[in-house]
C-alpha cells in the first residue's frame, strides 16, 4: 500500500472522551499484545497493502481492539510521514493500546522477522550468487519484479489520479525524474506545494471519499471517537526528541569514530539517515532515489542487483524498504576497510536498518498526542494528495528503470543539454527476461495471483532456463 491507498482525512470533530487505561496504561495485558504483534509480524508478506490488511483483519475485525474509523484516522496520518507507513501504523496502535512500551514492542516485532530473514538471504546471495542455480533463480525473479512494480503504478494511479490536473502532476514528476534527473526530495516538496496550490485555486479537484465503517461486530475497545489519555506537552516533546535523536545519532557517531569519517559505514549511516527523512510514497517510490545514489554515486552495487534485492525483500515479511539492508550489505562487503568482509557486511546492514527504522518510532511518539487531537487538516490533506499524485510518476520511473536494466544487458546514458536519456543497447536484448516478464504480468494482472506465488513461478522458470542452457538466461 502506498500513500494513495487511503481516503481523505475525516472532517473535524468535537472533543471526545479520553481512552481509559488500567494499571500501567495498558488497555490490554502487555503479554497478550506482544503475542499478537508477533503473530502479525509473521504474516506481513506482500508489501504495505498486505501488511495493513493483516492488521485490519486482526485488530479491527477479529479482536475488536480498535474501531474502523479510528484505524483509518491513524493510517491517514501515518501516510503523512516519511518511512514505512505500515510499521508506523503498528507503532501508533501499539502506543494506543499499551503506551510507549506497546509502541516499541509493536514496531520492533513488525520488522524483526524480515531483518533476520533478509540478512540470511543477503549472505546466501553474496556467497552463492554466482552459481548457475542462483543466477537462474534471479534471472526469473528480476522480470517478475518489473511486473510487480508495474502493478503498483496501476493501483496507485487508478485510486489517486481522479482529475486531469493530478494526472498532469504525475506526468510532470515522471519527466522530472526520468528526463531531467531532478532529485527525489525536490520532486516530493514541489508536489506537496502544487497540491496545496491546486486546493486553493481549484478545490473541486479533491473529492472526498467517505470511510466505510466496517464495524458490524461488538463495540471495539478503542472507539472511533476516543482520544488517548496522554496529552501533548513541551516537556514530553523535548524529552522524546532528545532521546530519539541520541539513539539515532550515537551509532553513526561511534562508527565514524572507530572506522573513520570516510569509511563506507559512516557514509551509509549518514546517507540512509537522510533517506529516512524523504521516504514518502512507500518503498517503490524511494527505491528510485536509493537506486540512483547507491548505483551511480556510491557504486555499492549494480542496477541489476538492486532488482535482485527488491525480489528478496518481496519474499520476506516486513516493510519492503528493508531492501536498503541488502544494499548496505553488498556495499560494505565490497568495501570493508580494515574489517573482515563478512563482519563489515553485517555491520553495514544492521547500522542501515537501525537508522532507517529508529526515525519511525521518533515520528510517531512525537506526533501521536497532537495527531490524537486533530480531526482533519484540509491543507495538509491537499499537500498529501499532491505528493500521492507525484508518487505515481516516481513509481513509473522506477518501473522504467527496472525494465531497462532487466530486459537489456547494457544501458547507456546520453546527455543533450538539460536532458538525460537512458538508451538501452538493442543488441543486448534478453528475450528470456521479456518472456518471464510477460508471464508475470498475466499472473498478476489477469489471474490476480499473489506476489509471493508469482515470484515462485518466475523463479522456477528462470532456474529451468538456466539449467537447460537456454541462451540469454
Amino acid at each position: 500500500m502506498t500513500a494513495a491507498d487511503h481516503s481523505p482525512l475525516p472532517p473535524p470533530r468535537t472533543a471526545s472522551p479520553p481512552i481509559q487505561a488500567a494499571g500501567d496504561g495498558d488497555l490490554i495485558p502487555f503479554r497478550q499484545a506482544v503475542k499478537t504483534w508477533f503473530k502479525i509480524s509473521l504474516q506481513t508478506f506482500g508489501g504495505p497493502a498486505g501488511q495493513i490488511a493483516v492488521m485490519q483483519r486482526t485488530l479491527v475485525e477479529e479482536k475488536r481492539w480498535i474501531g474502523q474509523q479510528r484505524f483509518n484516522h491513524a493510517l491517514s496520518y501515518c501516510m503523512l510521514l516519511p518511512g514505512p507507513e505500515a510499521q508506523q501504523l503498528a507503532i501508533y496502535i501499539g502506543w494506543l493500546l499499551n503506551g510507549t512500551r506497546g509502541g516499541l514492542a509493536a514496531g520492533t516485532l513488525f520488522v524483526l522477522p524480515g531483518v533476520v530473514a533478509l540478512l540470511a538471504l543477503s549472505a546466501l546471495y553474496v556467497g552463492f550468487g554466482t552459481t548457475a542455480a542462483v543466477t537462474g533463480l534471479f534471472a526469473g525473479l528480476a522480470p517478475a519484479v518489473v511486473a510487480i512494480v508495474a502493478q503498483a503504478v496501476w493501483r496507485v494511479g487508478r485510486r489517486s489520479l481522479t482529475h486531469p490536473l493530478l494526472i498532469g502532476l504525475a506526468v510532470a514528476s515522471f519527466a522530472a525524474l526520468a528526463l531531467f534527473r531532478v532529485t527525489f526530495p525536490v520532486v516530493i516538496v514541489a508536489a506537496g506545494a502544487a497540491g496545496w496550490l491546486i486546493a486553493r485555486c481549484a478545490p473541486g479537484v479533491f473529492k472526498p471519499v467517505a470511510h466505510g465503517s466496517g464495524d458490524d461486530g461488538p463495540p471495539p475497545l478503542i472507539s472511533d471517537d476516543a482520544l488517548h489519555q496522554e496529552r501533548p506537552s513541551r516537556r514530553r516533546t523535548l524529552r522524546i526528541l532528545l532521546t530519539g535523536l541520541l539513539l539515532w545519532a550515537v551509532p553513526v557517531a561511534a562508527v565514524a569514530q572507530f572506522t573513520g569519517i570516510t569509511s563506507v559505514f559512516t557514509t551509509q549511516g549518514l546517507y540512509f539517515s537522510g533517506a529516512a527523512l524523504v521516504t514518502f510514497g512507500g518503498a517503490y517510490a524511494v527505491l528510485a532515489y536509493v537506486a540512483q545514489q547507491a548505483v551511480q554515486t556510491y557504486g555499492w552495487l549494480s542496477a541489476g542487483e538492486i532488482v535482485h534485492g527488491l525480489a528478496l525483500a518481496e519474499t520476506t515479511p516486513g516493510p519492503l524498504i528493508m531492501v536498503v539492508q541488502f544494499v548496505a550489505f553488498l556495499g560494505a562487503f565490497r568495501d570493508p576497510g580494515t574489517l573482515d568482509p563478512w563482519a563489515a557486511a553485517f555491520l553495514g546492514a544492521l547500522l542501515t536498518t537501525w537508522v532507517t527504522f529508529v526515525p519511525c518510532f521518533l515520528f510517531i511518539f512525537l506526533g501521536a498526542p497532537y495527531i490524537e487531537r486533530l480531526r482533519g487538516n484540509r491543507h495538509v490533506s491537499a499537500a498529501l494528495t499532491g505528493i500521492t499524485s507525484a508518487v505515481v510518476g516516481v513509481i513509473a520511473n522506477l518501473a522504467l528503470y527496472f525494465a531497462e536494466h532487466t530486459l537489456f544487458t547494457t544501458v547507456d546514458d546520453h546527455t543533450l543539454g538539460p536532458l538525460h536519456l537512458a538508451a538501452p543497447d538493442l543488441a543486448t536484448f534478453r528475450p528470456i527476461a521479456l518472456s518471464i516478464a510477460l508471464v508475470a504480468s498475466v499472473l498478476i494482472f489477469r489471474l490476480r495471483w499473489s506476489v509471493l506465488r508469482t515470484l515462485g513461478v518466475c523463479a522456477a522458470l528462470g532456474l529451468a532456463a538456466a539449467l537447460a542452457g537456454v541462451p540469454g538466461s
